[in-house]
């Protein structure tokens, strides 16, 4: 099928984002940390709300709705009907249940049908710290069938070490984490977060050839003192769009990312101070 008008119209350079993630009235996670930037960086961005609540669930008390299984397949089925499925990239983070889960399964295998060169760049949000915050059966779904059909893999550390059943205790363990995701299926693999004894880095690995040696990085990330919510959100979202555009070398998205990160939580830092 040929893409629509409006993707031919896009720069080459770019292109068009399918984003199904959380959305908040109030904050910014989920799909209000990757949309807006994405757009900065050229893309037409479609966001599908897995969640639509009040507020982060940090807080005390949230409302709202939860999107199921059947009702994303609906909106997928009216894309398709119009001549709208058409993408360049797929984005998914948070995801609640094992079914909905499934259903983005069924989503990769619909929009590559239509896009066989469609990149899935997947963050397996399933908890950090030590501590899970999604029902522990989606650990499987992830680790034996997303995992194999996503184009690149943004784990925190946890997360990591939960896909991979490799305990993370140092750069090198990290660096091994990420050929055991290669072996597995995504060519690009970024572990976000990883905290050794006080200092946070991240491992950036890129296997250009099934079977060769992946090319790997460490970034340092300077910490901040204050507390952020959103973060790994916006910095998936900023690894898709700038690994698209420097696509033989991760090591120059990943330090791209990381210091458009960082200069938006000074930024909310210095406000944060200023104001108080």
């Amino acid at each position: 099928m040929a893409p629509p008008i409006l993707s031919l119209a896009l720069p080459s350079e770019t292109g068009r984002v399918l984003s199904i993630q959380s959305h908040t009235v109030q904050g910014y996670v989920g799909n209000k940390s990757a949309v807006f930037p994405l757009q900065l960086l050229g893309y037409d961005v479609d966001p599908i709300h897995s969640v639509q609540f009040s507020n982060h669930t940090g807080y005390p008390t949230f409302k709202g709705q939860v999107l199921n299984g059947q009702q994303l397949c609906d909106l997928i089925e009216g894309l398709e009907a119009n001549n709208l499925l058409y993408y360049t990239h797929l984005l998914t983070g948070y995801i609640g249940s094992v079914s909905f889960l499934n259903t983005i399964l069924q989503v990769v295998e619909k929009l590559r049908s239509i896009n066989p060169n469609l990149i899935y760049v997947c963050d397996p949000v399933m908890g950090d710290e030590g501590k899970l915050y999604v029902p522990s059966e989606l650990v499987s779904v992830y680790r034996e069938k997303v995992v194999p059909v996503a184009s690149m893999l943004t784990p925190n550390q946890f997360e990591a070490e939960q896909l991979t059943g490799f305990r993370i205790g140092s750069e090198a363990d990290g660096r091994e984490a990420c050929k055991i995701l290669h072996a597995a299926g995504p060519a690009k693999v970024v572990i976000t977060s990883i905290n050794i004894d006080g200092n946070l880095f991240l491992i950036g690995s890129h296997q250009k050839e099934k079977g060769q040696s992946p090319e790997q990085f460490k970034i340092v990330i300077p910490k901040i003192p204050a507390y952020f919510t959103g973060t790994g959100d916006l910095m998936t979202a900023l690894l898709l769009g700038w690994s698209n555009k420097y696509r033989d070398n991760l090591d120059i998205a990943a330090e791209l990312a990381v210091s458009s990160l960082q200069v938006v939580a000074k930024g909310i830092e210095f406000l944060t101070s200023y104001f108080h």
